[in-house]
């Protein structure tokens, strides 16, 4: 199950853009879901702006690291 989130482009702006809170962050690319990554989000959007093939991102903020770890879990277990 993939978030129900719009993908955004994953580019500089977006990253700028990203809140400074922790969550679960999909990144995807034309086929999907490539990764699933929890962390302060903004954060892990600059990184995968600088150093990831993936071509669009989603997230979904969480209330705390807990539940962003079961979050990501979740769909990585959908994903197969």
């Amino acid at each position: 199950m993939p978030l129900e989130r719009h993908w955004r482009d994953l580019d500089r702006a977006t990253a700028r853009s990203a809140p400074d809170a922790y969550g679960v962050i999909e990144f995807g690319d034309e086929a999907g879901v490539v990764s699933i990554a929890t962390g302060v989000i903004r954060d892990e959007v600059k990184e995968a702006v600088a150093y990831g093939d993936a071509t669009r991102v989603r997230w979904e903020r969480t209330h705390g690291r807990d539940r962003a770890a079961d979050l990501a879990a979740t769909h990585r277990d959908r994903l197969g």
